[in-house]
């Protein structure tokens, strides 16, 4: 195992490019989801060997809903299987999103609180039907949160910490709506390869990019 002189507390995880990578196999748009489920799990032994605190994974969006129907049942199909998985490891789980929604996949309602598995190794966050502005405004829906109120205390996320390092496969390089809050200071990498195309390297070449930057915080 390579070693790193320092390394994130918490890494983000954008896993994209699944669509791309399933039509350039000569797959239907839909597949390419399933297999991004092994992706995870693997960077899940990574991150463990190396001693990370937390991790939180991009599931889907509200904005994804907007997609096909069966490309909607495909992501969250493969996010009711990834966290079932990673629910089978040694994790801290929870899974953070619009539970009022009809897309929010009843399977991982019990997965909103945050529940340990096995010996709770690292937290793990789901972000599934996740969207920015409904996570900025679930204070607001809450019963005694006044305007006068801590906002960061009183979001829907409020249990994920900061990020240190965001990770995002599939070339594109922008945030999509990831925890405005926690992303706040957190350095971007951007890997070329498709998620299911990820292998250990992938990972190691974004941590020792990490190793080069100035962490300030704004100070």
């Amino acid at each position: 195992m390579k070693k790193f002189k320092r390394l994130p507390q918490h890494i983000g995880i954008i896993p994209d490019g699944n669509r791309r990578w399933a039509q350039n196999k000569g797959l239907e748009k839909k597949d390419g989801y399933a297999f991004g489920i092994q992706p995870g799990l693997a960077l899940y032994d990574v991150c463990i060997e190396l001693g990370i605190k937390e991790m939180t994974f991009y599931g889907f969006t509200v904005d994804n809903t907007k997609r096909p129907a069966e490309q909607i049942q495909a992501f969250q199909q493969a996010c009711v299987d990834a966290v079932e998985s990673l629910a089978k490891k040694d994790a801290d789980l929870l899974v953070v999103g619009n539970t009022q929604s009809t897309l929010f996949p009843t399977a991982l309602l019990p997965y909103t609180t945050r529940t340990r598995f096995g010996k709770g190794l690292i937290k793990i966050n789901f972000l599934v039907n996740y969207g920015w502005n409904w996570d900025l405004n679930y204070s607001r829906k809450k019963s005694g949160v006044h305007g006068d109120d801590d906002l960061v205390k009183n979001i829907a996320s409020a249990e994920i910490s900061r990020m240190d390092l965001i990770v995002r496969w599939g070339g594109k390089r922008r945030l999509s709506g990831f925890l405005p809050i926690q992303s706040i200071y957190a350095d971007f990498y951007v890997a070329d390869e498709m998620w299911p195309d990820y292998n250990q390297a992938q990972m190691y070449r974004a941590l020792t990019w990490y190793q080069n930057q100035d962490i300030t915080l704004g100070g």
